[in-house]
């Protein structure tokens, strides 16, 4: 993840593998797209917070889980984009100095924490569905009481396991110009855990997000046989709001894997099988190009897909519009 960062900083020069024509488009596509992500994550996360806080029907367990997507989410277009817009059209730091430095280490270290904070949160989004569908009548292992500490837990522990991210990226200046890069005297402990560790926490986690809702679904499944009319109208809605529920964390399940796995799994080619020739072609500039990109569009996806498919949420913005 740092690295794909690192080689859209300048580490392969574009210039010599594309025409200025070539260059200049894909400066627009990339400032364009940019710019989209920003506003998109910034409107849609914010109301994603304001609709959960003024409505009191909102304040669910997973409803909670996606609000903490949501704060992890809008970090980066308060603290990346911009230095990212200014990097694609400038080529240089924008801050000297210790600001340089300290904002180097900010901006690479909140956007390692906030894909591992997607990645558990979708983890504890799926116990909460499981729970409510599989054991409708136990006392939930995520209550009201323990949300606060689960949410606080997940950010102290990832912050820690984060915390070589912060203190290895430094500020450095090449030929007049200041880039952001990681400095390690200790290669392998940056290329094996730092790279390997958001790719094998995702592993896990899809596993065991992928076993939780086949079990969901088996049970929604059994719970009902086809033709069957049921008469307890009640259940059915609650039936019903359950599979609505399910379906929006699928969702945004899909979409983090579909945002974030493909740079993870560029990274660890990158560092693991990739030789240097391969490493610095033009093939791999654009590949890594794409996927950072991919991966910057998740803070913007996750608020769409909320509004697409919970009509609660929908609801809930509509008479927020029609407060104002």
């Amino acid at each position: 993840m740092e690295i794909l960062n690192a080689m859209v900083n300048g580490t392969q020069s574009a210039q010599t593998c594309y025409s200025p024509s070539s260059l200049t488009a894909a400066k627009i596509g990339k400032t364009f797209a940019c710019c989209l992500f920003l506003v998109v994550s910034l409107a849609g996360n914010t109301l994603i917070a304001v609709i959960i806080y003024k409505t009191k029907t909102m304040r669910t367990t997973t409803n909670y889980f996606i609000l903490n997507m949501a704060i992890s989410d809008v970090l980066l277009p308060i603290l990346v984009f911009p230095s990212s817009l200014l990097e694609m059209n400038e080529g240089f730091w924008f801050f000297s100095g210790e600001q340089g430095q300290a904002f180097c280490r900010v901006k690479f270290f909140i956007q390692y924490v906030s894909s591992l904070v997607s990645i558990v949160n979708l983890v504890l989004i799926a116990v909460d569905r499981f729970e409510a569908v599989v054991f409708p009548f136990r006392r939930p292992l995520i209550g009201s009481k323990l949300r606060p500490f689960f949410i606080l837990t997940t950010w102290v522990a990832l912050i820690v396991l984060s915390s070589p991210i912060f203190f290895g990226y430094k500020s450095v200046e090449y030929t007049g110009r200041l880039n952001c890069e990681l400095m390690w005297k200790r290669r392998f402990f940056a290329d094996n855990y730092l790279h390997s560790m958001p790719f094998v926490l995702m592993a896990i986690a899809f596993a065991l997000i992928t076993t939780l809702y086949s079990i969901i679904l088996f049970k929604l499944k059994s719970q009902k046989t086809p033709g069957e009319r049921s008469a307890n109208a009640v259940k059915q809605r609650k039936e019903m709001r359950e599979k609505n529920v399910l379906r929006m964390a699928v969702a945004i399940m899909t979409g983090f894997i579909l945002c974030w796995g493909p740079s993870n799994i560029i990274a660890l080619f990158f560092v693991f099988v990739w030789d240097d020739t391969t490493r610095l072609s033009c093939e791999i500039a654009t590949y890594w190009s794409i996927t950072l990109f991919m991966a910057y569009a998740n803070c913007a996806v996750n608020p769409c897909i909320c509004f697409a498919f919970s009509g609660k949420y929908r609801q809930a913005l509509k008479s927020l519009i029609r407060c104002h």
